[in-house]
């Protein structure tokens, strides 16, 4: 299996005009982070986790030419803006993009992109089949797929196993048969805002953490805020194992 992180970054904290803050203005590519999404690469298929207002950007950085699914985590715009740009890869692939979320998060993908779901389509617009999705796993032509419910706040979000990957983002409560679920994972990513306590988000110790219960092979934080620090700065104050994901980084397990 190989992962690929496509964004580690939020719009929390992003200013609408361009940020003069050192760490946006830092040389440093691990600092330049685009909206948080990930790719999973199995035997069997290529997922990506969220499609975010970057995904467009992402897929070109990356050279992918193979998307078979979209797991969307929740129905945040920094998470689903970039559903259009699925149209490329129904081209390429002459199919519709299989897109798997809970129920809630379908019917805001419906309002949101209405023009993708009218009964007398558009011709080129996007191509999408939606697949509701529960707190119990699922399969994939030979995958399986196992959520991991949590909460944003008041908003409830998934994150996903697959073999031995765990991803969960956007979260700042889980529940501890939700947690139960990503222990034995060789690898998990996820979030940390940043290192103040956050409302809706884990915090860096409260990343740490869940990381250091869990145990895994290798732990990684992503969904990072400029107010995070410096790449470079916040991996030397980290916990051996644990380490801020990038934007572009390779995981193989």
């Amino acid at each position: 299996m190989r992962i690929r992180v496509l964004g580690t970054g939020t719009s929390q904290g992003i200013p609408v005009v361009a940020c003069s803050c050192p760490v946006c203005q830092s040389e440093d590519a691990a600092d330049k982070r685009l909206r948080t999404s990930v790719m999973v690469e199995t035997s069997h298929n290529t997922f990506v986790i969220d499609a975010g207002p970057d995904f467009r950007q992402q897929m070109l950085r990356e050279k992918v030419n193979r998307v078979d699914a979209l797991l969307i985590t929740h129905n945040h715009k920094d998470h689903t803006g970039g559903l259009d740009d699925v149209r490329a890869f129904n081209w390429i692939l002459k199919k519709p993009m299989e897109v798997f979320a809970r129920q809630s998060v379908l019917d805001v993908l419906q309002k949101d992109f209405d023009y993708a779901f009218e009964e007398e389509k558009y011709p080129g617009v996007p191509q999408i089949n939606l697949h509701p999705i529960t707190n119990h796993p699922f399969g994939y032509n030979n995958d399986t797929i196992i959520p991991i419910d949590a909460m944003h706040a008041t908003m409830p979000v998934f994150g996903f196993r697959i073999g031995d990957f765990s991803y969960l983002t956007d979260a700042n409560q889980i529940a501890p048969e939700e947690l139960e679920k990503m222990k034995d994972s060789k690898v998990i990513i996820i979030n940390a805002l940043r290192k103040e306590k956050h409302h809706s988000h884990f915090h860096l110790q409260e990343a740490v953490e869940l990381l250091q219960y869990l145990k895994p092979q290798r732990g990684y934080l992503t969904h990072i805020s400029h107010q995070m620090g410096f790449h470079h700065d916040v991996n030397k104050e980290l916990p051996e194992g644990i380490e801020l994901a990038y934007d572009g980084l390779i995981i193989e397990i």
